[in-house]
């Protein structure tokens, strides 16, 4: 059996004096010693007081902590799976997936206690736990209690180590199931292309249900004995303080384009440099070239990736050395990942062309938390199909020109909202933009653009239009706008487009 190894344990025996985790919320710093014990004392709690075995449930109801590692690590320990709630969601949304998942015990911060006590009525959670980001708490009494050393519980690389939630924007949400294997060659993956040691410190500010902030880059910090900060909401200010101030110490990061987005719509932008910082991952969503290109201006290549809940996160990563010359591209495969582009029939096509991206390889989930008809439908002979329009040029360089169920077809012609977005992003006095597909009598579908306007600026439909007219062939211009306070986001900063109106 191959059998994962404990990283904590192991840093703490080697290097117990370094420091693992910091909380900028709660001032909280921990080195692997601390860590190391907090953690088996968490363990043994889990076992020896709320009767877990192994592969149960282990939910979490909470804002960004180091208490939320604690418990990933914990959850090794004693056998269990983690799985991390997305407290964004309505309860009869987090209802569903508590009814599906059946965890046997929820720890939740103070301000989500209304929910987790109307989902323990609703669902019979057997024990809920209250953290207080190290304050007096259930939690922090939990860890003090217990002195004695939890049983080993033996983890084999495929057995489920975490069971994330996708988004369920096009309908019910499913679990996808990550594996110690799937977590342990991203560590790899991301170490290789994001030049990762035990000296680097990663800034993540995503969510911590998202897998963005579990493995870009806090997993493969831990695993080599580097450092991670960790804030518990992203907050664009004090994002861009740390990443401009080298003496933050931090040297990598991974977000999403809106993140970005809106650090440099800030004053302090105007001033602000990035290269001290080693590497920062960008993705989740298209990047519009103009971003790319502003920061750019401002001694920070991104390393443009691609990935999904799915995949342990990462499947292309753009090097740094090819940042430039690649701009826009999502890069290359990871060195345990294997692409493909299929047609709608499942047939390879050649390098150039666009069709859906399918990816295999020790990353990969291997299917959805009970879902057999899905697993069937969307992973064939290992090949996990992905939903994305992609193409792969003679180089191997991926390029993401947007979701399937994004594009729209226009006039016969099939068009990639992502390429429009990005010419009106180059429109002076535009802040964020969204294109989606709208019924049309004449075209069976066209465009409508949704813009917010940067304050201060006066866009006019006419002026959006007749940019793009002058950027795009005809039929991937807008034949409508519509100018917004701000667009809808989910808890990640991506863009919900189901969520505009198609009337």
């Amino acid at each position: 059996m191959d059998v994962q190894y404990d990283w904590i344990a192991h840093h703490a025996s080697y290097a117990p004096d370094s420091l693992a985790h910091e909380d900028l919320h709660s001032g909280r710093r921990f080195t692997y010693r601390q860590m190391h014990q907090r953690v088996d004392r968490l363990a043994a709690y889990l076992q020896r007081t709320a009767g877990i075995i192994a592969d149960d449930r282990v939910a979490t109801l909470c804002h960004n902590s180091t208490d939320n590692y604690e418990i990933l690590f914990a959850c090794q320990r004693a056998g269990a799976i983690q799985l991390p709630l997305n407290w964004r969601l309505a309860v009869p949304e987090l209802e569903f997936i508590v009814k599906d998942a059946e965890p046997r015990i929820l720890f939740y911060s103070e301000e989500f206690a209304d929910q987790a006590q109307r989902l323990k009525e609703l669902c019979g959670i057997p024990r809920l736990v209250l953290k207080r980001d190290g304050q007096d708490s259930d939690y922090e009494q939990a860890i003090a209690s217990t002195d004695a050393a939890p049983t080993p519980v033996p983890r084999a690389l495929d057995d489920i180590w975490m069971l994330l939630y996708t988004s369920g924007t096009t309908g019910r949400p499913k679990g996808a199931q990550l594996t110690y294997r799937g977590h342990l060659f991203n560590c790899i993956n991301a170490t290789m292309k994001g030049e990762l040691t035990r000296r680097s410190k990663s800034l993540v500010f995503l969510p911590q249900f998202h897998v963005g902030g579990v493995c870009l880059y806090a997993l493969p910090g831990f695993h080599l004995g580097g450092a991670t900060m960790i804030m518990r909401q992203f907050e664009a200010e004090t994002c861009l303080k740390l990443l401009a101030d080298p003496s933050s110490g931090v040297t990598h990061t991974f977000g999403v384009p809106t993140n970005f987005l809106f650090m440099s719509q800030l004053p302090a932008f105007a001033e602000a440099r990035f290269d001290h910082l080693v590497s920062v991952g960008i993705g989740g969503a298209a990047s519009p070239l103009a971003l790319l290109e502003l920061y750019a201006g401002k001694g920070l290549l991104f390393q443009q990736g691609w990935g999904m809940t799915e995949t342990c996160s990462i499947g292309t990563l753009l090097s740094k050395e090819r940042a430039l010359d690649k701009i826009g591209s999502s890069g290359q495969q990871v060195l345990h990942t294997s692409l493909r582009i299929v047609d709608a029939e499942g047939r390879d096509l050649p390098n150039g062309e666009v069709g859906e991206l399918l990816i295999k390889g020790p990353t990969v989930t291997p299917g959805y938390w009970r879902r057999a008809e899905a697993n069937r439908a969307t992973i064939v002979d290992g090949w996990l199909k992905t939903g994305d329009a992609a193409y792969i040029d003679d180089e191997g360089f991926c390029y993401i020109v947007d979701r399937w169920k994004d594009m729209y077809i226009s006039g016969g012609e099939n068009v990639y909202p992502a390429e429009v977005e990005d010419a009106i992003y180059r429109l002076p006095g535009v802040a964020e933009c969204a294109v989606i597909g709208v019924p049309d009598k004449k075209w069976g579908e066209v465009g409508r653009a949704f813009v917010v306007p940067r304050d201060g600026t006066n866009l006019t439909e006419s002026a959006v239009i007749d940019h793009c007219g002058a950027n795009l062939a005809r039929y991937k211009v807008p034949k409508s706008v519509r100018f917004l306070a701000e667009l809808p986001h989910n808890a990640t900063g991506k863009i919900t487009k189901h969520a505009l109106p198609r009337d």
